[in-house]
């Protein structure tokens, strides 16, 4: 031990600098690992960990019913709280009033108190009894630029806009405005943000009491719905169903599984993100591997063949091998614990995505398992590798075995190759032994690494592209909508002003659907009617199968299939009216997106089916909405006037008014993990630098002999060069016949995953720049790579040298 603790000390003094560096190498590779692996768990666990502290609603009852008498709800003995809120909405004075998701003003005190009780993120919960304080959720105060201590002013509808009022329209309200003050930043699984929203407002209980004409409508006939945390949580649910429609007469109101409705999709895009998180962090582990492992390699062997001088008196292979892994070892130690302390301070930028809108503590976190791991493996796995690089070293003095001959090589031999371009191609495939060793197989392994990761990132992002601009991915073809009517009465004489519109020649398709909600078990299907108006089809988005045409058939979402266990074929037992009926599932495939149900949850069924389904209901539909789909390069807003003046030409007409879809919120959650398949690329391609880099440097210092009796022989100072940019040329080449069609099919692959998950109608993407430049930009990086070391080549002194060797 004294000896090795003697030798370290030397080794500290006249290479700290390389130690210094490896150090280095170590804190950026577990600084980054470990920032992946801990934002991936703590990401995954977002949604349990706010869902564990908050005391969620378990469901969502929605009956969009006047008057609807909750107390009677309320008492039912599974239930453990309620609490309603206003299905109406306000604007904030002074900004666009497009943009803003304010509403859903709360109906009594029992919310933040035994409902959905916010994690509060800055200052405090609002007072329930004051009208002039609210709270806003967590990514309000960027986007508006106010915060916790700030005004807003609330701009309510008119007495005569009431609960139709919606700012999306673009329209301002005309009804009081009242001076409110931001008190708190709040979060919660109801009171949460959605990818693309700016914020919201939360006002008091109070606004709803003080203004409820404004809000609820002059008749006092707007919707009270309501937020229900059951006592046995979702097992209590099939209960729940049964009690609400037994008091209440009603088997179609619609309810949600909160968790289910939310959590469940909500699961789906956090555990995307921490999959991608951790092939990042892969990726990074990877390029450690390669990066540090170069520099143990280059430390080992040095320091093995200093070392040769103390086996004369009697040192050991085994004390050789400590003396050489002592100093790697502790530097490793020092870097890894600069890397923890970088990942704890990089922590305050996870977790990423949706999941950084649910964390209930976000900024720095210490994930000490993770960290704790990751501290111990990295000095350990130092220490490993420096023992193999060592051993290695030593094994090479003794080993007497031919180096082996790479099969291109000697082919160029055979076909006459220029020397430069032979002994280049030697240097790229030939790994050598001994002291002439070169690292060939990071070198190749980096290179493929490279340009896979480069195209299936781009591949992958042709994906996201493709569907980030296509809503029909979604099954989102119609481009403008109606709200006909709700509760069973139209807002005017819809077959009429259907029939106007039809008629149009910028509309190509157009469904007339009645929406209604039917049951089946626990889960609630928003049902729509798929009924052509004038000969023109809408088109629908099949997954599997077709439409229905009989009564007794049905469509189902993909994820409304899931959760029956249904597929193309299958029998389903519904329950929508006064009887429930049997359907037979003719295809899946998507749906509109609605107030209720997303693209991916709901069905659709012919009219006769939907009379045969909800004979004997509450009312006759839900909501009347039409779906109307616009001819390629029509001006939607344009289109959009003139349809609602021809409505507006028909009498009675003028109470229809048209809308353009918003886009699928799926579409934005696809969007915000695009960036992760691209830093990824980006990693292998510093990987893929770092290997080719080394190896090309490497091959200078260790073959220079062989350079040098080339030299000797007349080899000129461009054909010096040319030796280097040959064997840079090589690695490319081969990165670029095993990467291209792994990265494309990788790239693929990813995105296929990623539509079933989402899901998404699969489109093969294709990356065409990317498959156009790759191959120029592969062998120009090379090339680049390649101008040092060929400018130390062409500078070689062969007397210097020879008279070394």
């Amino acid at each position: 031990m004294r000896i090795i603790a003697a030798w370290t000390r030397l080794e500290y003094q006249r290479r700290w600098r390389s130690l210094a560096a490896l150090a280095l190498l170590v804190a950026l590779a577990t600084a980054t690992v470990l920032t992946a692996a801990a934002g991936a768990r703590r990401g995954q666990t977002a949604l349990d960990r706010l869902w564990a502290r908050t005391l969620p609603a378990t469901v969502t009852v929605l009956p969009n019913q006047p008057h609807f008498d909750w107390s009677r709800i309320r008492a039912l003995p599974e239930v453990s709280a309620l609490t309603t809120f206003a299905v109406a909405k306000f604007a904030l004075d002074g900004y666009p009033v497009a943009t803003q998701n304010n509403g859903l003003p709360p109906g009594d005190s029992q919310v933040f108190r035994t409902i959905e009780r916010p994690v509060v993120l800055q200052g405090r919960l609002l007072d329930p009894g004051r009208v002039d304080e609210v709270d806003v959720t967590a990514l309000f105060p960027g986007n508006y630029g106010k915060g916790v201590g700030d005004t807003l002013t609330l701009h309510l509808p008119s007495l005569k806009q009431g609960q139709y009022y919606d700012p999306s329209s673009g329209l301002p309200p005309r009804g009081p405005k009242i001076r409110v003050r931001i008190v708190g930043v709040i979060r919660s699984p109801w009171f949460s943000d959605s990818p693309g929203s700016l914020g919201g407002v939360v006002p008091s209980p109070a606004l709803l009491t003080h203004y409820r004409a404004n809000l609820m409508g002059v008749r006092d006939d707007g919707f009270i719905n309501a937020l229900v945390r059951l006592k046995g949580g979702s097992a209590a649910i099939p209960r729940f169903r049964a009690d609400l429609a037994r008091v209440t007469g009603r088997s179609d109101i619609d309810e949600w599984d909160n968790f289910a409705t939310f959590g469940d999709p909500t699961r789906k895009v956090t555990g995307y993100e921490a999959a991608c998180l951790l092939a990042f962090g892969l990726a990074a582990l990877a390029a450690a591997f390669f990066l540090v492992g170069q520099s143990i390699a280059r430390y080992a062997s040095a320091t093995v063949s200093d070392l040769q001088i103390l086996r004369a008196p009697g040192m050991t292979p085994r004390q050789a091998t400590a003396a050489a892994c002592a100093a790697p070892f502790l530097a490793a130690v020092v870097g890894a614990t600069v890397g923890i302390a970088g990942a704890v301070v990089a922590s305050a930028w996870t977790p990423i995505g949706m999941a950084s809108l649910l964390e209930p503590h976000p900024g720095i976190s210490a994930d000490w398992l993770i960290l704790g791991i990751g501290w111990a493996a990295a000095p350990l796995l130092v220490l490993a590798g420096s023992a193999v690089a060592a051993v290695a070293a030593l094994a090479a003095g003794r080993s007497q075995r031919p180096p082996r001959r790479s099969v291109f090589a000697a082919a160029a031999a055979r076909a006459g190759a220029p020397v430069p371009v032979l002994i280049g191609t030697r240097f790229a495939l030939e790994p050598g032994r001994g002291r002439s060793a070169l690292p060939v197989r990071p070198a190749l392994m980096g290179a493929i690494a490279g340009v896979l990761g480069v195209l299936a990132a781009f591949t992958f992002s042709a994906g996201v592209t493709d569907a980030a601009a296509n809503p029909a991915r979604f099954g989102q073809t119609h481009q403008l909508e109606s709200y006909i009517g709700e509760n069973g009465q139209d807002f005017g004489p819809a077959g009429p002003v259907l029939r106007r519109v039809a008629a149009s020649r910028d509309v190509t398709g157009l469904d007339d659907a009645r929406v209604a909600v039917a049951q089946s078990g626990q889960v609630s299907i928003t049902t729509y009617t798929y009924e052509p108006v004038g000969g023109k089809r809408l088109p629908v988005v099949l997954t599997t199968g077709r439409l229905p045409t009989a009564p007794d058939e049905i469509v189902l979402a993909p994820t409304t299939a899931g959760q029956l266990h249904a597929a193309t074929g299958a029998t389903i037992r519904l329950t929508g009216g006064a009887h429930p009926v049997t359907v037979r599932v003719s295809g899946l495939g998507f749906v509109p997106e609605g107030a209720h149900n997303e693209y991916d949850s709901g069905a659709w069924v012919t009219p006769a089916g939907y009379d045969r389904l909800f004979r004997g209901a509450h009312y006759g539909f839900k909501y009347h909405v039409a779906l109307i789909g616009l001819r390629p390069g029509t001006n939607v807003a344009a289109a959009e006037h003139r349809l609602s003046a021809a409505a507006a030409s028909i009498k009675g007409g003028g109470g229809v008014f048209f809308g353009v879809s918003p886009p699928p919120g799926a579409m934005l959650v696809v969007k915000d993990v695009a960036v992760l398949p691209l830093a990824l690329g980006a990693f292998l391609v510093l990987l893929a630098v770092g290997a080719v880099g080394h190896a090309l440097a490497t091959a200078v210092h260790r073959r220079r002999g062989e350079l040098a009796i080339l030299r000797a022989l007349g080899t000129t100072r461009l054909q010096s060069r040319l030796v280097v940019v040959t064997q840079a040329s090589v690695l490319a080449a081969v990165g670029l016949a095993v990467g291209v069609p792994l990265g494309f099919a990788v790239g693929r692959f990813i995105w296929r995953l990623v539509a079933q998950s989402a899901p998404l109608a699969y489109h093969p993407p294709l990356a065409v720049w990317a498959l156009v430049l790759i191959a120029p930009l592969a062998f120009l990086a090379a090339n680049l790579l390649a101008v040092w070391p060929g400018q130390r080549a062409a500078r070689l002194r062969s007397a210097q040298v020879l008279r070394a060797e």
